[in-house]
């Protein structure tokens, strides 16, 4: 699955105009600002590799955990498979062993019987014995190749599973640069991925204009792009930092019910609700 990479900060909000110069009044002032999902990420790879399939193109709508593309992982299978064989004759060999060990131990027990009754020699009773560690030891030695071999699935696994390049979140694809047979390089970023809703308009107001801008106030959003459309928002956040630079305070709007037809990137015209 591909690392999520948030996106380092939000869109900085479009500077304020203010049409009626000196106007006090809060509900003739109108600013612009963008309008920025809550989610929004990069989608990098989380392994080299060789792009095999591309199953999303920009513009089109995913849901969380959604294959967006597929690194070619055919070695990596393969790995998989060997070392489930591994695993498998390292058991059975431990297995062979432990049943020797309980033989040879049941043997050194009547060796030390007949060693004590003075029936065996010490030779043989050392030919028992030397049998019984044998057998601990090649048990152990088996025991660590599984092991070793399990840890060795794990690591393929989880190369395998970093071939799968996942959405993170609900979203739209926004940007692609994904192209079949790629050759991609650890954190390269394949998709661009930002959720629809909900969606945030960001702006700034003059710190003369400030005191009508209060959380809670509803807003009305306007665009160029559809002339007909008027949308309403709420202040949800109001920076309590005046900028020196700019005299001005950043404020967060949350767009209410917003319609198909605003996309997070557009730019909106910001006032006071009637």
């Amino acid at each position: 699955m591909a690392k999520a990479t948030p996106m380092a900060s939000a869109p900085v909000a479009a500077a304020a105009s203010v049409p009626q110069p000196g106007s006090a009044d809060p509900k003739s002032f109108i600013t612009t600002g963008p309008l920025v999902a809550e989610q929004q990420a990069d989608i990098a790879a989380e392994r080299d590799g060789r792009i095999a399939n591309i199953y999303v193109q920009i513009g089109d709508r995913v849901t969380k955990g959604q294959l967006l593309a597929m690194l070619d992982d055919r070695i990596l299978r393969s790995v998989c498979e060997a070392q489930k064989a591994r695993i498998g004759a390292a058991e059975a060999e431990a297995r062979s062993w432990a049943s020797e060990q309980k033989t040879a131990e049941a043997d050194l027990r009547r060796a030390d019987q007949m060693r004590a009754d003075k029936i065996i020699s010490e030779e043989n009773w050392e030919h028992a014995k030397y049998r019984v560690e044998e057998t601990i030891d090649e048990v152990a030695r088996y025991r660590q190749q599984q092991l070793a071999a399990e840890a060795d699935l794990q690591t393929a696994t989880a190369q395998l599973e970093q071939s799968r390049i996942v959405a993170p979140f609900d979203g739209v694809v926004g940007r692609s640069s994904a192209r079949l047979a790629q050759e991609v390089k650890t954190g390269d970023v394949l998709f661009w991925i930002t959720a629809e809703a909900p969606l945030h308009v960001l702006f700034t107001v003059p710190e003369t204009q400030m005191a009508g801008f209060t959380v809670g106030r509803e807003l009305e959003l306007t665009t160029a792009d559809y002339s007909g459309l008027h949308q309403r928002a709420r202040i949800l956040r109001v920076s309590p930092v005046i900028d020196p630079a700019s005299g001005s305070v950043q404020v967060v709007g949350e767009v209410m019910r917003p319609s198909h037809l605003l996309k997070p990137g557009m730019t909106m015209q910001v006032r006071l609700a009637p």
